[in-house]
């Protein structure tokens, strides 16, 4: 089945962005500083996961105050949240997984949206629903490049953003492959340089990071 809309949205958006910063806010006041230190180090692509109370009003201040930053919504887990993506104005979201009612709410328009998979089974569902750009996850943990080379005969139009277990020391050697369109890690924006706000810090790795592709 040939992409939809949203997966074919999703393919431009992470083509423009071979790293993706994961960040995890806990404190809103901290959202703007951090995406301006990463947009100027030369990454404008940002997730920001649903995994804090202060998530939501993060990622709606990086829009507000930072519109040469592309926000986009991470661990995204119920259409709910797709829903919620959308509306503060996100330009992505990406799950750790998928489920059905989560594949149904982003085929029904062309809002990029990126399922999580790990097994041929999830590939499958994903495909057939029309994502041919999925999330890796958790990557090295997960079977690390063999099992994605394993996964790749199988299933030749699928591209991967692989998440999970990648840093610095190896993230040039996933961005090599030629099936992985760009990766998503949170070494570029740990929690201790947030908490400390070492933006000087944080906009240097994210200069180094945007010379690996």
């Amino acid at each position: 089945m040939s992409a939809n809309a949203s997966s074919t949205r999703a393919r431009q958006l992470l083509a423009s962005a071979p790293v993706i910063p994961v960040i995890t806010i806990d404190r809103a006041a901290d959202a703007v500083p951090l995406a301006r230190a990463l947009v100027k180090g030369g990454l404008r692509v940002i997730e920001v996961t649903l995994r804090t109370d202060a998530a939501m009003e993060a990622a709606s201040a990086i829009i507000a105050g930072v519109p040469d930053a592309v926000v986009g919504l991470g661990t995204v887990l119920t259409a709910d949240d797709l829903a919620r993506a959308q509306k503060i104005g996100a330009a992505f979201a990406i799950s750790p997984g998928w489920s059905d009612g989560l594949l149904k709410a982003a085929s029904a328009g062309d809002f990029a949206f990126v399922p999580g998979i790990q097994t041929a089974s999830d590939l499958i569902a994903c495909v057939t629903a029309g994502f041919d750009v999925v999330k890796f996850f958790p990557a090295v943990p997960g079977g690390g490049l063999a099992a994605l080379n394993a996964l790749s005969g199988p299933f030749p139009s699928v591209t991967y953003c692989p998440t999970g277990g990648i840093g610095e020391a190896n993230a040039a050697e996933w961005l090599a492959h030629p099936k992985v369109c760009s990766v998503g890690g949170s070494w570029i924006a740990p929690a201790s340089a947030i908490a400390t706000g070492d933006w000087a810090g944080i906009e240097a790795r994210a200069r180094a990071a945007s010379r690996l592709r």
